[in-house]
């Protein structure tokens, strides 16, 4: 493949892949998982917890306007939210940090799934 400006091969570095609004139940799942995540990051500001309001903050914007690429990116950074020595689940409500974990478990499965369909890994 050559970096040439007419070879067919090379993409443009915004050639992502299709808009997230193509993508119907991957749009919905994150700006579900963008919901859940207002929700836990609120308490936590509220709450006074610095370290998982800054460590929650980006999360929502991404998940509700990055691209397929990003809002996997964001996926991945709020799931690691729930490590085993260190958690969410420990400083934040069960109930708003469950229904996160689940939402992000949801739009990782529906990326998968058409990752899989479409046979674009990377995008």
């Amino acid at each position: 493949m050559t970096t040439g400006g007419g070879d067919p091969a090379v993409r443009p570095a915004t050639a992502r892949g299709p808009a997230r609004h193509d993508i119907p139940v991957i749009d919905e799942a994150a700006l579900a998982a963008a919901r859940a995540a207002d929700r836990l990051l609120e308490v936590a500001r509220a709450r006074g917890i610095l370290r998982w309001e800054l460590y929650l903050a980006p999360i929502p914007d991404a998940l509700r306007d990055g691209d397929l690429r990003e809002l996997r990116a964001a996926a991945r950074t709020g799931r690691a939210a729930f490590g085993p020595k260190d958690s969410v689940l420990d400083a934040l409500p069960a109930d708003l940090a469950v229904a996160f974990r689940d939402a992000l478990d949801v739009l990782l499965r529906r990326i998968a799934r058409w990752d899989a369909e479409v046979g674009t890994r990377g995008s």
